[in-house]
């Protein structure tokens, strides 16, 4: 899943786009190198961001993805929001998923919407307003963090049964960094298995996150890519089969390879001893 940021001040300056050109542009690279789906975000969950009006929002998605739809026939776009207005209108331009970083805590009428589009839906677990979620200052666990996302994210799989919303067409996302301290975000990956035991997809979405720059000894996002393969890898393994990242050709080989180990049958002894 490749990100498309239509906004002016998302942590990566190069995951931002503005306008459709740049937009179609971007997706194409994406979309040559491997993407399967196109995330595309008109509000920014950085720490202290700004919250977009709906109408705001709507303006800069809404063009990118009937371009994206109309050019991409075969990649699925997603829109990353946590507004009903805004997936309506995303989803009547093209869109097939949503991709709600609160999980339904912000606005449950997303289900609404979901449903009756018959799109997908991604559930990624935080806390705390858009302006605050992806700070510390909700990320305060037990001695069971991921336990207590899972929690949390059962209460939002309750709200999407309650709206409509098919269990065929929802992933789980446990927000990496998201109300995390980096020690937080590593045992959400540890528990990724866990989190697959609810019988959905798993999403993760580490990308040059301040996270995987702290846990290698405080990396600016610039030099953050290595850590975000290693993420994504160590996710896939666990169980994760959805992947939202910046850099999409390098991901795709770092998964293609470990997609590779994963499936490889072990030799047997007549093979090792070659018979």
């Amino acid at each position: 899943m490749g990100v498309l940021n239509a906004t002016p001040d998302s942590f990566w300056e190069e995951s931002r786009v503005s306008g459709v050109d740049a937009a179609l542009s971007a997706a194409g690279r994406m979309v040559g190198a491997g993407a399967d789906l196109l995330d595309v975000g008109g509000e920014s969950t950085r720490p202290g961001a700004d919250p977009v009006s709906p109408a705001e929002e709507r303006r800069r998605v809404v063009p990118v993805v009937e371009a994206l739809a109309r050019e991409f026939p075969d990649v699925v776009v997603s829109v990353d929001t946590v507004k009903a207005d805004t997936a309506r209108a995303a989803l009547d331009a093209g869109a097939a998923v949503i991709n709600d970083v609160s999980a339904l805590r912000l606005d449950p009428g997303i289900g609404d919407a979901v449903r009756d589009a018959h799109a997908g839906l991604i559930l990624m677990h935080s806390r705390g307003t858009v302006a605050d979620m992806a700070s510390y200052a909700r990320a305060r666990y037990g001695p069971d963090p991921m336990g207590e996302v899972i929690a949390e994210l059962r209460a939002s799989l309750r709200t999407a049964r309650a709206r409509g919303v098919p269990e065929e067409a929802i992933a789980l996302d446990p927000g990496l960094g998201f109300a995390k301290t980096p020690a937080q975000s590593m045992a959400a990956l540890r528990g990724l298995e866990r989190l697959a035991d609810l019988g959905h997809p798993v999403a993760v979405g580490p990308s040059r996150k301040r996270f995987v720059g702290e846990l290698a000894g405080g990396v600016p996002a610039g030099d953050r890519l290595p850590g975000t393969l290693a993420a994504c890898v160590v996710a896939f393994l666990a169980g994760a089969r959805i992947f939202r990242v910046h850099d999409v050709g390098a991901m795709r080989h770092a998964l293609d390879v470990a997609a590779a180990f994963a499936d490889a049958a072990p030799p047997t002894d007549e093979k090792e001893h070659g018979a």
